[in-house]
């Protein structure tokens, strides 16, 4: 309730403060020759001088020095000293007869009075009654009264609750302002389609970012938490570390959490570890399964599994998921599985994914495909992309693509890549290359590799300057074909050592061959062989070609069967020719048995 008076500072319920701190020192000895002033022209009978020290005194907690003078200043007809008396007589637990008063001072005109009575009426269930004297006092500019009015309003969905919330926020009244930006929030989330139960405001609301931040400079800690959230992800870090800091002192456990985190990603762990245990003690799950991640990180896994026990008691989900991983690390299947199920049954969609790993992994397909299913229903990129690997598996085609083509929708890059290969195999290159254009946007050397053969097979041919000079300017598939070969991919690096050659850049070509064969690529040798023989080397060609034979390379097997036929090593060549027969392909085939015919005959002879 109020406490108020026509010469006295207006109070907020049970916000009496107290002088503590060494510079307010002279403001006490000025508030005690007040008193003495106002008790004297009290004592000698002045009404306004007892509603003020009665104030004076109700705001110290004197309430039987108060009582007597607000009694007679309410006699002398104080509208101030009736409230005032109300809210004294309130204190002390007489509700019906402090509503007796302040419907006296109410009558007079007193907004604060009629705040109080309209509480007192809302709090003993009479919600007519309490609109009538709250909005006597929200229309007499009270904050309080708009603010309390606005509430009962929303209590019963009502159309004018932001009219009155509003009214109050812009009088300074800080959970008016919190509570306004909260309704932008909710309002803007419902128009994006989104929830937003517990989420900060959007970029786009401006208005909201301007509510939070009057609320948290009044104090109001979620606030701040709020105003943090959104300059984060603004990218204002330290300013939202500011505001989160001024949350997190004020006993915001999340606010602490988001600290941690802020701290942590600029590299100072260790402070952020005394945020998220200050957090994990007032009972924040989040912070506790980042400790229990640090601990984890630090190769301590018996505190991590600690604290992540602590996020799970918390009501933390992720909890249970965590502790699944710990286990699985560890080796401890079983455990992993039945921490899984506890997260999974709770509806974490990450943990049904991955006890559908652990099932599939152990032979049990069967039990498997549902908890993919229902990890992808809800929205798990990961188990969409692994439920379109089962069906193919199969040769369930229609399916794979199906899940393949909601991964990818996603944004996951290897589903890009199947969709795109599918898309190829139908025909449809267009479609294909879209796909494949996100995939290897997005890493996959495979996807980049695939989408520069489709360019290059729309290439028109390389046009020649009118000297006869080649004229090379590098292409957009050349330039995917260098992306997949500086990623590993060995026939992009065979095939960007080809058009290198085709340039005239021996050196560039070598080295992408080089590069491909020691990776393993048997193209990528044989080529090589074959750019070392034009130079010149053919000892060291040989020794390339016999790499590409061993791993089934039919041409390099000829290669070596003319190499030793030419130094008269009839048997090796003959070996060779034998070798390349087996191989192929059929050209290569027929060119060897001739050899190989004319090398046996050469040695029978």
């Amino acid at each position: 309730m109020d406490v108020m008076g026509d010469k006295a500072t207006l109070f907020e319920t049970g916000r009496f403060v107290q002088p503590s701190g060494p510079g307010e020192a002279g403001e006490a000895a000025e508030d005690a020759a007040e008193e003495v002033r106002q008790r004297l022209a009290a004592e000698a009978g002045d009404a306004d001088a007892m509603s003020v020290l009665g104030a004076m005194l109700l705001r110290r907690g004197d309430l039987d020095g108060a009582e007597p003078h607000l009694r007679a200043a309410t006699a002398a007809g104080d509208r101030a000293a009736a409230n005032n008396l109300g809210v004294l007589l309130h204190q002390r637990g007489y509700a019906d007869e402090a509503a007796g008063w302040w419907r006296i001072a109410a009558v007079a005109g007193s907004a604060a009075a009629a705040h109080a009575l309209g509480r007192h009426h809302r709090e003993r269930g009479d919600e007519p009654a309490a609109e009538y004297w709250l909005r006597q006092s929200a229309e007499q500019g009270h904050a309080l009264g708009a603010y309390a009015l606005a509430d009962l309003l929303e209590h019963r969905g009502d159309a004018g609750t932001e009219r009155w919330m509003r009214a109050a926020a812009e009088r300074g009244h800080r959970e008016a302002a919190y509570r306004m930006a909260r309704a932008l929030d909710r309002r803007t989330a419902h128009e994006e389609g989104r929830e937003a139960d517990d989420a900060p405001a959007s970029e786009g609301s401006e208005e909201a970012e301007q509510w939070y931040r009057q609320a948290a400079a009044r104090g109001h800690r979620r606030a701040a938490l709020h105003l943090g959230a959104i300059l984060e992800r603004r990218g204002a870090l330290k300013e939202a570390g500011r505001w989160y800091l001024t949350s997190a002192k004020d006993g915001e456990a999340r606010a602490a959490c988001a600290l941690g985190f802020l701290l942590r990603d600029a590299g100072d762990t260790e402070s952020a570890a005394v945020w998220w245990l200050r957090a994990a003690q007032d009972g924040d799950g989040n912070a506790a399964n980042a400790l229990g991640a640090l601990h984890a990180e630090r190769g301590e896994p018996q505190t991590a599994e600690r604290w992540y026990r602590a996020a799970m008691d918390a009501g933390d989900v992720n909890g249970a998921y965590n502790l699944g991983l710990l286990c699985a690390e560890q080796g401890r299947t079983a455990q992993a599985e039945q921490w899984y199920r506890h997260a999974a049954y709770a509806g974490h969609r990450e943990a049904a994914n991955a006890l559908a790993i652990l099932l599939l992994q152990g032979g049990d397909t069967a039990g498997a495909e549902p908890w993919f299913s229902k990890a992808a229903e809800a929205g798990s990129v990961d188990a969409a992309f692994n439920l379109g690997i089962l069906h193919a598996g199969r040769g369930e085609e229609r399916p794979a693509l199906r899940w393949y083509e909601q991964a990818a929708a996603a944004g996951h890059t290897e589903a890009a890549l199947q969709v795109g290969m599918a898309r190829l195999r139908d025909g449809d290159e267009l479609e294909a290359e879209r796909h494949l254009r996100c995939a290897a946007g997005g890493g996959s050397p495979e996807a980049a590799y695939r989408l520069a053969t489709v360019l290059d097979a729309r290439r028109p041919p390389v046009p020649e300057h009118e000297l006869g000079e080649s004229v090379h300017e590098k292409s957009e598939c050349e330039e995917w074909y260098e992306r997949a070969a500086t990623q590993g991919h060995r026939r992009a690096q065979v095939r960007v050592g080809m058009l290198a050659a085709a340039r005239g850049d021996i050196v560039e070509a070598a080295r992408w061959y080089r590069e491909a064969a020691e990776a393993g690529s048997r193209n990528g040798a044989f080529n090589l062989g074959l750019l070392l023989a034009r130079e010149g080397s053919e000892p060291e060609a040989a020794v390339w070609w016999t790499r590409a034979a061993d791993a089934g390379h039919g041409r390099a097997a000829l290669r070596l069967a003319l190499v030793y036929a030419r130094r008269g090593e009839l048997a090796e060549g003959q070996k060779w020719a034998d070798r390349a027969v087996t191989l192929g392909p059929a050209e290569v085939s027929e060119r060897a048995a001739r050899l190989r015919d004319a090398l046996r005959q050469e040695l029978s002879a």
